[in-house]
């Protein structure tokens, strides 16, 4: 059954002030992307990936930031945002990389500058590796990369993944205001949940609202929760550890020393995988640090740009506060 007659009447996700947001339809699969008209017709593309429950609007605030660096566009994975779910309910790492693959190459936009966070940093690794043809340079914060301790703070989220936990979850949790279970997620993805506006606070209210609305909310979570696990257990060629390897484009690395869902002791391992990396650690961060810092974030990938424009090496990024 195509993804668009299983839709409700749900209100759509609302654009933020200088942005606009568009559906895109492409085979097996209906994306919404979120862009801010470029203030130069030669800006260079960037496309931006959020993480496991996120949506395109989690990159707003660095989107705004890097306005007259690059031409900005975010898109909504299937099944989160307002992105409907793939006709082919695959919401495995590959799945959403597909997505992103065919994007790129039906908007003709590549290469790009690719951010991803957290699972869209796994599926950016992925989508980096298969196609380097489509990418300028790579950005990752917090990427779900496989770890062989997984974090006590991260086993719940990985526990989405089992089958029936989900609904265990929803009966245990049903009395739960949408207040109550943002808290609990800001809690989780920031370093410091203080430093959330109450306007933005609000907001997360009122899209949580708006999306548990939807049929598919509960399945789109723990599909790509399975996702992320099967991945962590995939070898040869195929195991994103591998991938990150083999990914050429110039790539920073953005870690927080606060963050409770990817372990910050994993940030070496990662600056020796990918053969040209830089390094920045953000002490006081979380897991979302393009949220929590988008002017370091920015300012981090500016140096990136200048460095890559330069000698092409692989550098450490300093920003202040940062730490090796």
């Amino acid at each position: 059954m195509p993804a668009a007659s299983v839709l409700p009447r749900v209100a759509p996700v609302q654009a933020g002030e200088g942005e606009r947001l568009r559906s895109v339809g492409l085979p097996g699969v209906t994306l919404t992307v979120r862009s801010r008209p470029p203030a130069r017709e030669d800006l260079p593309p960037a496309l931006y990936v959020h993480g496991l429950g996120g949506s395109s609007q989690n990159w707003s605030a660095l989107m705004a930031e890097l306005d007259g660096v690059v031409g900005s566009e975010a898109l909504d994975l299937p099944g989160f945002g307002d992105s409907p779910p793939p006709d082919d309910g695959d919401y495995s790492v590959t799945g959403h990389a597909r997505a992103v693959i065919r994007h790129l190459d039906a908007a003709g936009r590549g290469p790009v500058h690719l951010f991803g966070n957290s699972l869209g940093g796994a599926v950016a690794t992925r989508v980096a590796a298969v196609r380097p043809d489509l990418v300028r340079t790579l950005t990752l914060v917090s990427p779900a990369l496989p770890e062989l301790r997984v974090q006590r703070s991260a086993v719940p989220t990985a526990l989405l993944g089992v089958p029936g936990i989900a609904t265990l979850f929803t009966r245990f949790t049903r009395e739960w205001t949408a207040e109550q279970r943002v808290r609990g997620v800001m809690a989780l993805c920031y370093g410091d949940p203080g430093r959330v506006s109450p306007e933005a606070f609000r907001y997360a209210v009122e899209e949580l609202e708006r999306r548990q609305r939807l049929p598919y909310f509960w399945d789109a979570m723990t599909r790509s929760a399975r996702g992320i696990v099967n991945a962590y257990t995939l070898g040869g060629q195929h195991g994103l550890w591998r991938q990150a390897e083999r990914v050429l484009a110039p790539t920073l690395l953005i870690y927080g020393g606060r963050d409770q869902l990817v372990g910050f002791r994993m940030a070496r391992k990662a600056a020796r995988a990918f053969r040209d990396s830089r390094l920045l650690s953000l002490p006081d961060a979380g897991h979302v640090a393009m949220m929590e810092y988008p002017d370091v974030v920015a300012g981090a990938f500016r140096e990136l740009l200048a460095q890559t424009a330069g000698s092409g090496e692989g550098a450490h990024v300093a920003a202040p506060g940062a730490r090796s």
